[in-house]
């Protein structure tokens, strides 16, 4: 049964665009210095994107890489901004080993989590959403990916409460699996994140229409911060960090070069789409066809 959409007064919200390294101090502080940007320009609620913390090519390099939650230098890091900045702050993804201490003492872990993590003004964890679809293609640019052999998938499709409505979790991949969306609007989302790592060759065909059909389609703020340009390796991404109305209209586009990108979202839009097209409450049955 879908929840009724939101009331909340309306906000800006910042979506941030980087060019994230294999260094991760080096990616704290380029995220740091857009997120303070955003903040300036009046963002409430700020996104990073997927891979924040870093891009490095390599199972075993992202393996030896990945840090637990706790203590984790770029979560302290950006948890401290957020709390100098009195605002809301999505870290688009982390690369976190999710074993106990007593675990990882054994060596590297054999599979991590993509974490997006929800940090409150205060600083605290407000929500996390480990990536559930995992990124194994063949591109016909001759690149190939592999997620699954070095990310577990996560489990559970995750909503939390910000102070203008609710937010639904999701990154990158997940985009191309409308059921979540549907999912995550019937439990009650007015704003979907969407903090991608979007390969070049695929973001010039499908990351527009994607995100603007995960918006029609669920009568939500669709929220898409983005890596963008040449990480190790030569591995492209096609930044263009989206803002886009339930109506499906972008509000604001980053381009191709590290940016900020900030707009207004007035969440009585989301009621107002929906009951143009009340598609969130409309379930027909049917049987067939057969496999």
């Amino acid at each position: 049964m879908t929840t009724p959409a939101g009331g909340g007064a309306p906000f800006k919200a910042g979506c941030i665009q980087m060019t994230a390294g294999t260094d991760l101090q080096d990616n704290i502080d380029q995220a740091s210095v857009l997120i303070r940007k955003a903040a300036e320009q009046g963002a409430d609620f700020v996104l990073t994107p997927e891979n924040t913390s870093f891009m490095i090519p390599g199972h075993r390099n992202i393996l030896a890489n990945a840090l637990p939650e706790e203590g984790h230098p770029a979560l302290n890091a950006f948890a401290s901004l957020a709390r100098e900045l009195d605002i809301w702050l999505l870290l688009g993804s982390l690369t976190i080993d999710p074993r106990s201490a007593e675990e990882a003492a054994a060596g590297p872990p054999e599979r991590v989590a993509n974490r997006s993590i929800l940090l409150s003004p205060g600083g605290e964890i407000a929500a996390r959403y480990d990536k559930i679809h995992m990124f194994d293609v063949d591109i016909p640019d001759g690149q190939t990916y592999r997620e699954s052999r070095t990310f577990r998938p996560g489990r559970e499709a995750v909503t939390a409460e910000l102070p203008w409505g609710r937010l639904g979790m999701s990154v990158c991949y997940d985009v191309r699996f409308a059921n979540l969306y549907r999912g995550l609007a019937r439990a009650g989302a007015d704003f979907i994140s969407v903090p991608a790592a979007f390969t070049r060759f695929t973001g010039q065909a499908h990351w527009h229409v994607l995100l603007r059909a995960r918006a029609i389609e669920t009568g939500c703020f669709v929220l898409a911060p983005a890596q963008c340009g040449t990480h190790a390796e030569n591995r492209e991404t096609y930044g263009h960090a989206l803002i886009v109305a339930p109506w499906g209209e972008v509000l604001a586009d980053a381009g191709p070069e590290p940016g900020v990108v900030v707009a207004e979202i007035d969440p009585a839009e989301v009621s107002k789409a929906r009951g143009m097209v009340p598609a969130l409450s409309y379930e027909s049955e049917f049987s067939g066809p057969a496999a």
